[in-house]
Formats: C-alpha cells, sequence, structure tokens
C-alpha cells in the first residue's frame, strides 16, 4: 500500500494519504476513458460522413436499376427460357434458396451488416478482398450490372449501392423471381426453369423437395456442383441445403433426411 510522506501537503478534499499535485488512479482511468471516447466518436462519426460521400457518389455513377426486369427478360430470351413470374416461384425453392443464400433476406434492405462484418473480418485477417457476404439482391444486381463481383473494395461498394436501388422499387418477391430467372446454373443453363429441363427432364413446377434443394445450392459452384459430372458433391451440397432449411424451420429433420436419401 502506497503511503504518503507526512511532509508533503494533502490538498483539500484529496484522499487522506494521497500526496497533493496528483491524481488518484480512478479519476486518471475517468479522464482517458473519456478521452478515448470522443476520439472514437469523432472517428465515427468521420467514417460515417465519408460513407455518406461515397454511397451519394457511387448513387450518382452508377446505372439506374430501373430496366431490371428488362434485363432479366433478355437474358432468358437469348436463352430460349421464359422468366419467373413472383406468383410461379416454387414455395419450397424459395425457402430453399433463402436459407441457404440469405437467412436474413426478408428483414435486410439488400444489405447485410452481419455477412459484411463477417466477410470484412475474413479479408483483414487473410490479407484479401476474398468474401462479399453478398445477398441474393446483391447477387442479382452484380450479375445484370457488374458481370459479377471483380474482389476489389470499390467493385463491392459499387454492388451495395446497386442493391439499394432495386430494394427501393422492387419486392422481395420480385427480387426472387427475377433472380431465380438469370442466375446461372451450369451446363448451359441461365434460370431454375432451364436448369431443372436440363437437370431433371422435367417443368420447375413439378420438382420435388430434392431437386430444390440441389437448384437452390448449385449458385455457390455451378460447373463443380453439376450433378452430372460431380454427384458426390451435389449430394453434399443437397444436404447442406435441406439442413439450412431446417435451422429456418422449413422442413422438419425427418423430411429432410428422406429428400437426402434420393438420387440425384
Amino acid at each position: 500500500m502506497l503511503i504518503a510522506d507526512p511532509s508533503t501537503p494533502l490538498e483539500p478534499g484529496s484522499p487522506a494519504g494521497w500526496p497533493a499535485e496528483t491524481t488518484p488512479p480512478t479519476r486518471a482511468r475517468r479522464i482517458v476513458g473519456r478521452r478515448a471516447g470522443r476520439v472514437g466518436a469523432a472517428t465515427l462519426f468521420g467514417v460515417l460522413a465519408l460513407g455518406a460521400v461515397a454511397t451519394g457518389i457511387t448513387w450518382i455513377a452508377t446505372p439506374s436499376t430501373s430496366n431490371l426486369l428488362a434485363r432479366v427478360a433478355a437474358i432468358d430470351r437469348a436463352h430460349h427460357t421464359t422468366p419467373l413470374t413472383p406468383g410461379h416461384v416454387p414455395r419450397l425453392l424459395a425457402q430453399a434458396l433463402v436459407a441457404v443464400e440469405d437467412q436474413q433476406f426478408y428483414h435486410d434492405h439488400g444489405i447485410s451488416i452481419e455477412g459484411l462484418a463477417r466477410a470484412g473480418l475474413y479479408d483483414l485477417t487473410h490479407g484479401c478482398a476474398c468474401q462479399g457476404g453478398s445477398t441474393i439482391t446483391q447477387q442479382l444486381a452484380e450479375d445484370l450490372y457488374l458481370h459479377g463481383w471483380d474482389g476489389t473494395l470499390p467493385g463491392r461498394w459499387e454492388d451495395l449501392v446497386l442493391a439499394l436501388k432495386v430494394e427501393s422499387h422492387l419486392s422481395k418477391r420480385q427480387i426472387l423471381a427475377a433472380y431465380l430467372s438469370e442466375v446461372y446454373l451450369g451446363g448451359g443453363a441461365y434460370g431454375a426453369p432451364a436448369a431443372s429441363r436440363l437437370y431433371f427432364h422435367r417443368p420447375l413446377a413439378k420438382d420435388t423437395l430434392a431437386q430444390f434443394a440441389l437448384l437452390a445450392g448449385l449458385p455457390q459452384a455451378p460447373s463443380a456442383l453439376d450433378p452430372r459430372k460431380h454427384p458426390s458433391d451435389a449430394r453434399e451440397r443437397r444436404w447442406s441445403v435441406l439442413s439450412a432449411m431446417v435451422q429456418m424451420g422449413d422442413i422438419s429433420p425427418a423430411v429432410a433426411r428422406r429428400a437426402a436419401r434420393q438420387s440425384v
């Protein structure tokens, strides 16, 4: 225990035994904490201000997304298929896609803060711009306006802003239908209807849960998960989709196990 020199005068009101012209540790910590808080607040304000400016500039510089549905229709015409309408997206396919790709799809506004934070932490620790943390809306915007993410931070900022634009004038059901109409699913198939005909030789509306789960898993790596060439990888990915659906409460574990037993 520190004992003050008896010859050292005490400041009025100072703790007994504490020398004059010194600061108790608790008071010093409070001062440092307040200063750190002010610096942190100023830094946060600066980052937010820069982000707002960058968003405004990017909003002006990026294309309008008002022609998104027309772009989807053009892709489907070029590949001799027809876009899905929101009313014709099978419920199980929508659930499978959301479960495995973007579980906060119906609650976010095209941007996943959690996904971006997770991807940013990975990139920082690995010294790269490797992950994007993309939502379904971002993926749709990337496909139609950026031809995929280029792996750069400016490219990521562009698709964030484009996702906000898409969400500002399309409903969630429209976004899902557009994405499932244009996404590349391997084997030259663009969109879920074309992929269903290619892999299962049947209309999308007649697919089973197992088939919907397989289609929902393909966007991750369409060529590597092609069920005709890589059936074991396709089955493993399908199980990941079914497990995610169980986690979301869309299906029971027993239903998932039955679907997983079906051939691909």
